[in-house]
């Protein structure tokens, strides 16, 4: 683990692990609880054309996947809030499209090999300018849990209720879409963007395993995250293997541990009540 730190390359990249596995675990709790699991895999492939805009006009690939990814993740709102199809069928719409513009821009510049360390993550070429673009991106995304947490739970338990509430659920709405678009962009560098969606869900899902409150859940699954994207990171560079496939097994492998776990903790809890009914049952006999 020591001789990691050795390579610059490689404290960027774990310093970027460490805020995608907080990142990304905490815009996907909402996505979870509000039944979008697969927005970032849509908005993961809006991003592509993107950094096809950003490799064929000769301007940062990482700009054009946030601009692009966010306007799109805006659109798929739009759409499935006003359109008579659905959000899935919006998601799809959006997802082919996407994908189709940022291949064919890509071929367009020439750069098809570049575009391979966006897919599927390359710890080799972060530099510290991603860093910094990365750092500030988290920032962003963490913030905004911090100041609307509240009210964007709110709005993924019931939107009814929060619209009743008063909340403006058109905004909000717009907003967790736009935080899941840029924790996209933090994390396709070190993960890929086909892969980005499985950090954002899998270790949220786990953490259900576990656990019952919403605060609970989603600090339990930034955990998950921070554990499987530095691990997975350290794993890829030890045993030579793509980091991104790395991270996302890890985390499954958490979330078949927690479901295991989570099973035997309830069948422990069934038993403990069954026998303190029982105990309960023969005091009242003894007391009668």
């Amino acid at each position: 683990m020591i001789e990691i730190l050795d390579y610059e390359f490689m404290r960027i990249a774990l310093v970027m692990a460490v805020l995608i596995g907080l990142t990304a675990p905490a815009i996907g709790t909402f996505l979870v609880q509000r039944r979008l699991a697969l927005l970032g895999d849509g908005v993961g492939h809006i991003a592509l054309t993107g950094i096809g805009l950003g490799l064929l006009t000769g301007s940062s690939p990482i700009l054009g996947a946030l601009v692009v990814s966010v306007l799109g993740a805006v659109a798929i709102e739009v759409l499935r809030a006003r359109s008579r199809t659905g959000g899935d069928v919006a998601l799809a719409l959006l997802f082919y499209g996407g994908l189709a513009g940022g291949v064919i821009l890509t071929n367009a510049e020439g750069g098809g090999g570049s575009l391979q360390s966006y897919l599927f993550g390359s710890i080799t070429s972060v530099s510290m300018n991603d860093l910094y673009v990365v750092i500030g991106l988290a920032v962003f995304v963490l913030g905004i849990v911090a100041l609307f947490g509240r009210e964007l739970f709110l709005l993924c338990q019931d939107e009814e209720v929060a619209r009743a509430s008063g909340l403006p659920v058109r905004f909000l709405s717009i907003l967790i879409a736009a935080t899941a678009a840029v924790t996209v962009v933090i994390a396709m560098r070190a993960i890929g963007l086909l892969l980005v969606s499985a950090l954002m869900i899998v270790p949220v899902a786990a953490a259900q395993q576990v656990t019952r409150g919403f605060r609970s859940t989603m600090l339990l699954a930034m955990g998950v995250g921070v554990l499987s994207a530095v691990s997975g990171l350290v794993g890829s560079f030890e045993y030579d293997l793509p980091p991104g496939p790395s991270i996302v097994l890890l985390a499954l492998a958490v979330f078949v541990v927690a479901v295991i776990g989570g099973a035997v903790a309830r069948r422990r809890r069934t038993v403990a009540s069954a026998t303190r009914t029982k105990v309960d049952a023969e005091a009242e006999v003894l007391g009668g």
